[in-house]
Order: structure tokens, then C-alpha cells, then sequence
């Protein structure tokens, strides 16, 4: 029989959902019963468990993955995907959640029920709030660095090209629409919202892995490839308007420099500003045609233009000339090859935000060259670094939030045991032995350092690091180039 205990968690869990995830209570026994049929438990009695005191279910899920190990009815490698399918089954169903949400959106606004979504989010277990907040993050040298320990490094390039597709063909990728509670990817709780991009019919989710508050894509329901054009900057304006709080942005359209997946259109999106939309403004330019926007080179690390105007159909217009400019540009010997045999090797990342000058749209201009000396990319993070950093950099990091593979979190703790005893760098960490030199070197003037001290060395040659990797990013080095590439598009330099 089955213990007392799997039922006064489920109860427990049920009681949780009532209260949190807006479970109708006529809803209530057909909620439990499906909870009941995983496991074939038909020896029910209300044990009045309740999910009080709990706002988030981390702690009931833990109490009822440990009834179910310890009455045998699952495998410790089960846990995840069970508790993933007990909660979707408390969880909103689509057309119910969806319609809360518009219900929020007309009532309070776009921002208001995105704020709505992403705690409903975190209640359902489908934004993994607990873990994420286990991840390190920091800021040093005006940068944002985070130790991503929910989410698995991912070095190989050939497979974003080819969209992050899954084995058997569905879904057809990982961000297609019919991943909503699909069993065989863990998406039992995962909950998505139509959107409106321009004409075009999309739909929103939060992420998982959450590198930033309220991160998320916005998706095209259509599996069809990521591009970058007039439609693309328009779409991101349509988005900012409905969502003005957000920033939203678009990966550049290319292996090595455009995220994990670009075999389906998509936009990231997330509620917190990033260094980048801080970075002043090292010259500004103005075009002839469109004298009401300014169009600025911005004092940043990697090479970006900011466009800033009220008026939409400018911003589209100029970011749709710089990015035409771009993608067609060639310069040897700047080592910038526009196309080849192997393909087009150049790109624009874009993002918006809203701010009271009016839309911020900045362009990241990006290359995927290689060579023999930079097999991984000319213009990619420089092997020297590669043991902290060898994913693609894509629109998240270009733009100052770094999300750094959890195995440094391990790594970075043993090269500060290293220092403090005085001992050398361990054989099997060689690979960081740039970073065991320059932190010694940063600690060189502090008489017996501590372990604090040396912690904080090491979060500022992390920074250090990312820092010199987005400079790697810059297809331009001298921001007097990237004036010129201007210049000679037609803008005017304002006098300084």
C-alpha cells in the first residue's frame, strides 16, 4: 500500500496550486487524479496536508520527490521530469493562462502582465528561480558576469546552424510551439502568449535558464530561419511598444556569432538594463535625410551604433542602411571579408529599448570570419581565453551581461586555493594558467592576501577577460574606423 506520506504531498501540492497557480477548485479532484494515474495510487483518503507558508514550490516538490524515492516509486534519475509533469498538470492550461493574461494586458498594460507571466512562471517551477538564484553573478569593470550553473555549456557552433534540432523530428526544434507541454523535452509547465510582431503572428516564453530578469524569446510561429532586415527592426519596435520596459534584440543571423539556435526566427528579450544601454557616446553623427534621429558611436567595447529618435520610421530606415552597409563591406585589410566561398561571413545584432529620448536602437556590427591563425573565428573570443569563454558571444554577452559555463564555478575555486596556499597552478587546470599569472599579478602589491581578497582578484580578472573578449568581438578596433564606415555612407559628424 501506498504510504501516507505521497498523498499528503500531493495534497500538499494541490493546496499550493489553489492558491498560486489560480487552480479552480471544480478543477481540483481532476488535478489530483491525474497526479494519481502516474503513478497508478488508487488508495486515496484526504490526509489535509495544505501548501501553507510556501510561495514557491521548490520545498514541496523536494517533499514529494523524496515520499515517492522512498516508497519506490520512481528512480532518483526521475525526479525532474516528474515533478515537471505533476506540476503541469496543476498548471494553468494554455487557452486559460493566455486568457489571464490578456485580461492583465487590458487592465494594467503589457508590462503589468509580463511581470504577471513571470512569476506565474516561477510558481509553476517552469522558471527555475531557486537554482538560478544559486548561480554566482557580479559586476566588475562596468560589466555584468554570471556562473550559469542551470545551463549546460554548448561549444559547437554546427549545431545552431542547424537550429538546435531535436532527435525524431518533433518538435521540430527546441523553440517550436509544440514544445507547450511536450513530455519529451520537459515542457509539461511550459506556457506560451501570442504575439503581434508588425503583421506577423508570434508568441512569447519565458526561459528556463534565465540569465537575466524576466529573460525571454519571443518566437515566430513559423519554423523559418533567423534573419536580420527592415521587417526584423520594425517587428522589435512593435514589440517595445506593447512591452515598453523590455529590451528586446535579435542574435546576429550567423554561426559562431548567433546564439544556439537559428534555425527559427526568434528575438531575446529581458527586463533589466545591460551595460551596453548605459555606454555614453563617444561621437555622434547625424543623417542628412533623417535629421530629427541622432546616430551615435558608442563608447563600447565591442563596435556599436546607437540610433535614437521618436520618430520610428526613421530608426528602421538608418539601422536598415547600416546593416545593408555592413553585410556588403569588405575591408583585407581590417581582415573583413563580406562573402566567400564558404558564405557570407557578416552580420548586425540590433536592440531596443524605450527610454525618454525615444526608441534606443543600437546596431552591433559582427563578423564570422575565420582564418588559420583563428580557426574558431577572427573575431570570436581569442583561444587564449577559451578556457573561460568558448561559446559563440551572442546578443546577451555583446552586450555586457557575460553568462559564463558553471564548471568555472568548481575551477575558479581550486586556482584560489592554489594562491592562498602559495602553491603552483594544478596540472590539470594549465589551461588557466593566463588567468592563475594575472591574478597573482593583481594580488602583487597586497602583503598576504586573503581568501576575500583573492575572490575579488579573481572576479576582476574575470571582468579583465571579458572585457579583452568583447574587444576581440570588434570588427573595428579604432572608433575612429567605425566613423569613417559612416562618413562614407553619407552621415555628418556633429562638431565636438
Amino acid at each position: 500500500m501506498t504510504a501516507r506520506r505521497v498523498y499528503e504531498t500531493i495534497d500538499a501540492l494541490v493546496d499550493y496550486a489553489k492558491a498560486h497557480l489560480e487552480l479552480d477548485p471544480a478543477n481540483e479532484d481532476w488535478a489530483r487524479n491525474q497526479i494519481f494515474a502516474m503513478f497508478g495510487l488508487n488508495s486515496y483518503a484526504p490526509t489535509g496536508a495544505t501548501g501553507a507558508g510556501h510561495s514557491r514550490p521548490d520545498d514541496l516538490l523536494a517533499d514529494f520527490a523524496g515520499a515517492l524515492l522512498a516508497d519506490g516509486l520512481i528512480e532518483e534519475e526521475q525526479v525532474e521530469a516528474i515533478c515537471d509533469q505533476a506540476m503541469g498538470h496543476l498548471t494553468l492550461i494554455p487557452s486559460q493562462l493566455q486568457a489571464r493574461f490578456a485580461q492583465v494586458q487590458e487592465a494594467d498594460g503589457g508590462d503589468a502582465a509580463m511581470s504577471w507571466l513571470y512569476e506565474y512562471s516561477i510558481r509553476s517551477n517552469y522558471v527555475r528561480r531557486a537554482v538560478l538564484d544559486r548561480n554566482p553573478r557580479f559586476e566588475t569593470r562596468g560589466l555584468i558576469v554570471t556562473i550559469n550553473k542551470a545551463k549546460p555549456e554548448f561549444k559547437d557552433p554546427k549545431k545552431a546552424a542547424a537550429g538546435n534540432a531535436v532527435a525524431g523530428g518533433y518538435p521540430r526544434c527546441s523553440i517550436c510551439h509544440e514544445n507547450e507541454g511536450f513530455a519529451g523535452r520537459a515542457k509539461f509547465t511550459l506556457r506560451t502568449v501570442p504575439l503581434k510582431m508588425g503583421d506577423e503572428d508570434w508568441f512569447w516564453q519565458f526561459s528556463p535558464y534565465g540569465y537575466l530578469d524576466e529573460h525571454g524569446i519571443a518566437v515566430n510561429t513559423v519554423h523559418t530561419p533567423m534573419h536580420v532586415d527592415a521587417d526584423a527592426f520594425a517587428q522589435l519596435i512593435s514589440f517595445i511598444d506593447q512591452y515598453p520596459s523590455l529590451f528586446i534584440g535579435c542574435n546576429a543571423a550567423l554561426a559562431r556569432i548567433g546564439g544556439s539556435v537559428l534555425g527559427h526566427d526568434h528575438y531575446q528579450a529581458g527586463g533589466e538594463l545591460l551595460p551596453m544601454h548605459k555606454a555614453g557616446c563617444w561621437r555622434q553623427l547625424r543623417d542628412p535625410h533623417f535629421p530629427q534621429a541622432d546616430v551615435e558611436v558608442l563608447d563600447w567595447h565591442n563596435t556599436a551604433v546607437r540610433v535614437v529618435s521618436e520618430d520610428a520610421d526613421a530608426v528602421i530606415a538608418i539601422c536598415n542602411k547600416i546593416h545593408n552597409a555592413w553585410v556588403s563591406y569588405t575591408n583585407e585589410e581590417l581582415g573583413i571579408i563580406a562573402h566567400d566561398a564558404e558564405g557570407i561571413h557578416s552580420a548586425t545584432s540590433p536592440t531596443v529599448i524605450r527610454t525618454e529620448r525615444g526608441y534606443e536602437m543600437s546596431i552591433i556590427l559582427r563578423s564570422n570570419i575565420t582564418s588559420d591563425e583563428f580557426p574558431a573565428g577572427v573575431f570570436h573570443a581569442h583561444p587564449e581565453f577559451h578556457a573561460v569563454k568558448q561559446e559563440s558571444i551572442g546578443l546577451i554577452e555583446a552586450q555586457g551581461l557575460f553568462i559564463l559555463p558553471g564548471r568555472l564555478d568548481h575551477e575558479l575555486g581550486l586556482i584560489a586555493d592554489a594562491i592562498e596556499a602559495g602553491a603552483d597552478l594544478p596540472n590539470e587546470l594549465e589551461q588557466f594558467r593566463l588567468v592563475f599569472e594575472e591574478t597573482k599579478e593583481l594580488l602583487a602589491n597586497t602583503s598576504a592576501p586573503d581568501r576575500a581578497a583573492i575572490d575579488a582578484a579573481i572576479r576582476d580578472e574575470l571582468g579583465s577577460i571579458c572585457e579583452r573578449i568583447l574587444h576581440n568581438t570588434a570588427v573595428f578596433k579604432d572608433k575612429d574606423q567605425t566613423v569613417r564606415f559612416l562618413l562614407d555612407l553619407g552621415f555628418e559628424a556633429e562638431a565636438r
